[in-house]
C-alpha cells in the first residue's frame, strides 16, 4: 500500500493562499479594519452575559435572537436573515447553492480579491468584465457585461474594494433586470458611504437581489468573524441546504447581540473616519505626480510614481496594500484609514519616499 498522500484537485496545485500580510510593524494600514477597539463597556457587558451562555451545549442553529435583532434593524422578518462567520462565509454559501460546476459568476475587475478564490473553491466558473477606466459602473456596461457572459450569480462590491467607488442604485437596478440569476451586492463598507448608498430600498422590489455585510468594518470587530445576509426568505431557506451544522458559535452570537445594541457607540467612530479620509487624500494631492481615487469607504487607492513605494513605506514601518496585480496600474497601493496618530506617521513616510526620487 502506498505511503504517499494522494494528490490534491488539480485546479489547486500551485495555489497560493489568500491572505494579506500580518507584519509586526508600527503601523498598519493594509487591512481596512477600523483603527480603534469596540466602545467602553461592550466587552464588559458580553462578560457580563457569559454565565447565562450553556457553553456545554451546541449553540442555537438557527441563531434567531441574532437574526431577529437584525430583521428589526432592517425592517424585514427574520426569515430574510442570514448569519455566518463572517461575509466571506456567506458569499461562499451563496457559490456552494447557485454557483458550482457547470455555473457562472461575473465579477467586475478591478475588484474584492477573494471573489476568483470562492468561485474557484466552489467550482464555480468565474468571467470578468473591467471596470471603465475612471472605475464607475454605468447602466450600459453592466447590461452589456452581462448580456455576453448570462451569469447565474453577479458579485458585486458597493463601495468596491479596491477603489472605494460607489455604484449607484440604477445600476444595481439595471444588472438585476438584464440578467436570470442572483445579483448579490457585498455592502462590506456601505456604512462608511453616504446615507441612501444602500441597496436596502431596492429588496423589496427586486426578487433576485440579496445583499451580504459584515461586522468586521464599520462595527470595529474583524476579531469577532460575523457576517449577514439580506434576502428573499427562500433564499435563507435554502441555505440551510449547505450551511454547516451549528456553524455561528454561541459567543459570536452573543456578541453580535451586543453589539447591536450597542450600535449608535459603535458607528460614532464613520464621522472621524470619513474627516480623516478627505484629509488623507488632500495630503496625497499635493504630493508631485500622487493620482488618488474619490473612496466612499474606509481607505483610499492611490497610484505612486516613486520606485517601490510599498517597500520604501515598509522600511519606515508602514504596512500598506500592494494592489498593483489586481488594478493592472503599477505603483498602485490601497491604505486604510487609521487613527491620526497612524495616518500622520504614513503621510510624514509619504512625504520622505517621494523626496527622495
Amino acid at each position: 500500500m502506498s505511503s504517499e498522500l494522494p494528490p490534491i484537485r488539480e485546479d489547486l496545485v500551485g495555489v497560493e493562499p489568500y491572505g494579506a500580510p500580518q507584519l509586526d510593524v508600527a503601523v498598519r494600514l493594509n487591512t481596512n479594519e477600523t483603527p480603534v477597539p469596540p466602545p467602553p463597556g461592550f466587552l464588559e457587558e458580553v462578560a457580563r452575559r457569559l454565565p447565562q451562555l450553556e457553553l456545554n451545549r451546541y449553540p442555537d442553529r438557527e441563531a434567531l435572537a441574532l437574526r431577529e435583532a437584525l430583521a428589526a434593524r432592517d425592517e424585514l422578518d427574520a426569515a430574510q436573515v442570514w448569519v455566518a462567520n463572517g461575509s466571506n462565509e456567506v458569499l461562499l454559501q451563496l457559490l456552494q447553492l447557485y454557483g458550482g460546476p457547470g455555473r457562472t459568476a461575473l465579477i467586475f475587475r478591478p475588484g474584492y480579491s477573494m471573489y476568483p478564490e470562492l468561485c474557484r473553491t466552489t467550482g464555480t466558473r468565474a468571467v470578468v468584465a473591467p471596470l471603465p477606466a475612471d472605475g464607475c459602473l454605468r447602466v450600459d456596461g453592466v447590461e452589456e457585461a452581462v448580456g455576453a457572459h448570462d451569469p447565474h450569480l453577479v458579485l458585486l462590491a458597493n463601495p468596491n474594494n479596491p477603489t472605494g467607488a460607489l455604484v449607484g442604485l440604477d445600476v444595481v437596478r439595471a444588472l438585476h433586470d438584464a440578467h436570470r440569476g442572483l445579483l448579490v451586492v457585498d455592502e462590506a463598507y456601505i456604512e462608511f458611504a453616504p446615507d441612501g448608498s444602500s441597496a436596502r430600498s431596492l429588496l423589496d422590489e427586486l426578487p433576485r437581489l440579496v445583499i451580504s455585510r459584515t461586522f468586521s468594518k464599520a462595527f470595529r470587530l474583524a476579531g469577532l468573524r460575523l457576517g449577514y445576509l439580506l434576502a428573499p426568505a427562500q433564499v435563507v431557506e435554502d441555505l440551510h441546504k449547505v450551511r454547516l451544522p451549528y456553524h455561528l458559535d454561541a459567543l459570536t452570537q452573543l456578541a453580535g447581540l451586543v453589539a447591536l445594541e450597542q450600535e449608535a457607540a459603535f458607528l460614532d467612530q464613520r464621522r472621524v473616519t470619513a474627516q480623516e479620509r478627505e484629509r488623507i487624500a488632500a495630503h496625497l494631492r499635493q504630493l508631485p505626480g500622487i493620482e488618488v481615487v474619490e473612496s466612499a469607504a474606509n481607505f483610499l487607492l492611490f497610484v505612486s510614481p516613486a520606485p517601490d513605494t510599498f517597500g520604501r513605506l515598509l522600511d519606515r514601518g508602514v504596512l500598506v496594500r500592494d494592489v498593483s496585480s489586481s488594478v493592472g496600474t503599477a505603483g498602485a497601493l490601497r491604505v486604510t484609514v487609521g487613527t491620526t496618530e497612524e495616518n500622520d506617521h504614513f503621510l510624514t513616510a509619504m512625504d520622505a519616499v517621494l523626496s527622495e526620487q
